[in-house]
């Protein structure tokens, strides 16, 4: 346990930072498991919707720093090609 009050100040800041990646990270894998989901039941409506969602999720988390930009360039493109070859 730190003694100086700006340490102390510090672990309070980052324990909220950590509450709040550790959302931001997995409601990203929330919403690309729920789109590899529909790709697979077939439903096309569901899929599209649910990739708009997962899109949106991995930009907040590429944005915030918790995602490269590589890394959610190569994710965004292997969920719209799931979504292609479906129809």
């Amino acid at each position: 346990m730190p003694n100086i009050r700006s340490a102390k100040k510090r672990m309070r800041s980052n324990a909220k930072k950590a509450d709040v990646n550790v959302l931001i990270n997995s409601s990203m894998r929330t919403a690309i498991k729920k789109f590899e989901k529909e790709v697979k039941a077939g439903n096309k409506e569901e899929a599209s919707n649910n990739l708009n969602i997962a899109v949106q999720r991995i930009d907040k988390a590429m944005s915030s720093g918790l995602v490269h930009k590589n890394k959610a360039a190569r994710l965004k493109s292997r969920l719209t090609k799931m979504k292609n070859t479906m129809e």
